[in-house]
């Protein structure tokens, strides 16, 4: 992670940043410059002028090297301190980068992980009906599906979806999260959010489902092609304990790695899929301080998404080891 952060910071991030610091301090020099012919005090300009710029250069490191400003905000990036924001800031007026990721995160934690949960186990139901029979009219038909879904963009079809329910039918919000003003009432509040979350939910899973299954279906029968399940059909064992006991339990590790990697990418939202929905997460962020060259923002949402993709990698070998024997965790070649 911190080879991640400090090529992101020195190729992408550091000229970006260190010229938006650059510019702050220049406008306040001025504003400053200005307060002081204003009030006619009897000190000289220029220098008190030099002497603020001086310290503010300071304060910000950019009278080191470039080395060592790299390295700074990089150490910085990974104690979560990503300073204060720019132009932005949280409910409730903070400007720590950290309130304001904070703020929209469970959002769209809410979002993308109820319909990954949904898709999961739909995915899951449906790869083994499609591995039971392979080439039957179920298979080829939900096949087909998955070809056609696979090239349109969702975030096409959640217009459309918009469109239809939304304006047409009049069933489902256009966008947001709540109605407003906020309702006060517990009970209906929540409903108002689970209302509000019925429509993309939906869009996601109708377009993930498809694909899920085909992909869980393939690892399934390519596991179903093994020896030891030859040997259990010969042994009078039934299709049902020989996809469910055998054949989904030797699947598992590329499925878990499939869902895993879903749950993941959950946490860092989708950046159109939010947008046209209005939706309050990581994707509808980013979006805005990008818009408004929020780079500690920018910056933030980025270090917690790498973050959290390592960790779960990092989780992912340990669940491989648990999940197949042969694989020995911290083993070395030859043991």
């Amino acid at each position: 992670m911190y080879v991640i952060l400090i090529l992101t910071y020195s190729i992408i991030f550091n000229t970006v940043v260190e010229r938006t610091l650059i510019a702050n301090i220049d406008e306040t020099l001025r504003a400053e410059k200005v307060a002081i012919m204003k009030e006619n005090r009897d000190i000289n300009i220029e220098n008190y002028i030099n002497e603020k710029k001086k310290y503010y250069y300071e304060l910000n490191d950019l009278d080191k090297s470039i080395y060592v400003r790299v390295t700074k905000r990089t150490y910085r990036t990974l104690l979560f301190d990503f300073g204060e924001s720019t132009v932005m800031s949280s409910k409730n007026g903070s400007k720590k980068v950290k309130d304001i990721i904070l703020d929209v995160l469970p959002n769209t934690i809410l979002l993308f992980s109820t319909a990954q949960i949904i898709t999961t186990l739909l995915s899951i139901l449906l790869g083994l009906k499609k591995a039971r029979k392979p080439g039957g009219k179920m298979d080829k038909t939900t096949t087909f599906i998955t070809m056609i879904l696979f090239g349109i963009p969702t975030w096409w079809i959640g217009m459309m979806a918009i469109m239809y329910f939304s304006y047409e039918l009049k069933l489902f919000p256009s966008g947001g999260m709540r109605k407003m003003p906020l309702i006060e009432e517990p009970i209906r509040y929540y409903m108002d959010i689970l209302h509000h979350l019925s429509l993309p939910v939906l869009i996601l899973v109708i377009t993930g489902v498809w694909g899920g299954g085909f992909i869980i279906r393939n690892i399934v029968l390519g596991t179903l092609q093994e020896d030891y399940i030859v040997s259990a059909r010969a042994r009078g064992l039934s299709e049902s304990r020989i996809l469910y006991n055998h054949g989904l339990r030797s699947s598992a590790p590329p499925i878990v790695t499939i869902i895993l990697m879903s749950f993941l990418g959950s946490f860092s939202g989708s950046l159109i899929f939010e947008t046209i929905f209005n939706w309050p997460g990581m994707g509808n962020l980013y979006l805005i301080a990008n818009e408004q060259n929020d780079i500690p923002v920018l910056m933030g949402n980025l270090a917690f998404t790498t973050a959290i993709y390592i960790i779960g990698i990092v989780f992912l070998d340990f669940i491989y080891g648990m999940l197949d024997p042969r694989i020995k965790v911290g083993g070395k070649i030859g043991e």
